[in-house]
């Protein structure tokens, strides 16, 4: 998909605004998609749709790469500036955070909740992999506002971030 899901599932939220970091904020969702814990993020992708595995977001990062390597999980220092939407991101030290979009990925940077607060939206996109690294982990892809670079990281499962759906 070319954007971050919004499916209004239980256990989603629409990410907060900075200064009301408990509170959802419903316009988020139509911007930045709503946020899912990995267990709720394994069921929301509609039908003939999927959560990527590690090896599939490595095959997207070393394609925006063009890198034939085999390492897993992969982190890219430069496709996160190609797969950034073009605008929607915060300023780093004066410069804009968004990319060039130049694979149409879109992506967008709407945060995280996790411990009763939102955190990080306009900043930083992660997003949930199929892959667990653990009973209670999972792994991600993340990309933020201040690197050109797409990297992995795993996140306590309760935890809530994106999810983006590919097609089977």
């Amino acid at each position: 998909m070319a954007e971050n899901l919004n499916y209004a599932a239980s256990d989603s939220k629409c990410g907060g605004d900075d200064g009301k970091l408990k509170d959802e904020n419903t316009a988020n969702c139509d911007k930045y998609g709503r946020l899912y814990n990995w267990a709720t993020a394994m069921k929301a992708c509609p039908s003939s749709w999927h959560i990527p595995s590690n090896a599939e977001w490595d095959k997207l990062m070393r394609y925006v790469d063009g890198d034939s390597g085999t390492s897993s999980p992969y982190s890219s220092l430069t496709a996160g500036k190609s797969l950034k939407a073009a605008g929607g991101w915060n300023e780093y030290n004066k410069s804009s955070g968004s990319g060039t979009d130049a694979y149409k990925f879109t992506a967008l940077p709407g945060g995280s909740y996790s411990g009763g607060s939102f955190s990080g939206i306009g900043n930083y996109g992660y997003w949930w992999s199929a892959s667990e690294k653990s009973t209670n982990y999972a792994y991600g892809r993340l990309i933020t506002y201040s690197y050109d670079k797409a990297s992995w990281g795993y996140g306590n499962k309760r935890f809530l971030f994106s999810v983006r759906c590919l097609k089977d």
